[in-house]
């Protein structure tokens, strides 16, 4: 089976698996979203869940995290990790949004990188899911592992992984796809203990890295 042909097949049956595919990360709107995507680097959907309501209670909008005490965010955010880097980056990323953005998250790949903190994984997770604007596939940790695994990249630097694989899906499909994976990475395909037995793509996947 070609790449291709895989990676359609894949998405094909996980589309079924997944019916309507949201982020795990709680949010209401463009911002919310951006800084509950910069908190989850290197920590779990379900403790971002339980800071985010804290944070917006506490700063609103976006003007107030702009204005907020840089050690007061690090205090809020702290049980995320790295809590320093990421106070300082929501602050600069607030900072911005208001001063050349109008307080308005921009919807475009290219500003959205000049925010704090805001790299292709974060935009792209933002403008598909806020926006509805599919300029790439966002590749975090699960993404990264199912696609080496399924054997749709042999990189294994993301922004080449993202590159990867961009032409194997119809770009409309590029938010859900990473969807997908993510969910699929977590439920069935972790990284020691692949479930490969119970696995709905079993019969075309390479396994790559999988110990037999």
């Amino acid at each position: 089976m070609k790449k291709k042909e895989r990676a359609l097949e894949i998405y094909a049956r996980l589309e079924k698996r997944y019916l309507a595919p949201q982020p795990a990360l709680h949010w209401t709107n463009p911002w919310e979203l951006l800084v509950a995507t910069a908190l989850s680097a290197q920590c779990t959907d379900e403790r971002v869940n339980k800071v985010t309501p804290g944070l917006f209670e506490r700063w609103p909008e976006i003007q107030d995290m702009a204005d907020a005490d840089i050690s007061e965010i690090e205090e809020v955010v702290r049980s995320t990790g790295f809590f320093r880097n990421k106070a300082k980056n929501l602050k600069a990323a607030a900072q911005r949004v208001m001063t050349e953005y109008n307080g308005v998250v921009p919807n475009t790949m290219a500003d959205l990188i000049t925010l704090g903190g805001v790299a292709r994984k974060t935009a792209n997770i933002v403008l598909s899911n806020a926006y509805g604007v599919h300029e790439g596939i966002a590749v975090d940790t699960h993404v990264k592992r199912l696609s080496f695994r399924m054997g749709l990249t042999t990189n294994t630097d993301p922004v080449r992984i993202e590159k990867d694989l961009m032409p194997l899906f119809p770009r409309e499909t590029w938010g859900d796809a990473n969807h997908f994976l993510v969910y699929f990475g977590r439920e069935v395909c972790p990284a020691r203990t692949p479930k490969c037995t119970q696995c709905e793509l079993n019969d075309i996947c390479p396994k790559k890295g999988v110990k037999k």
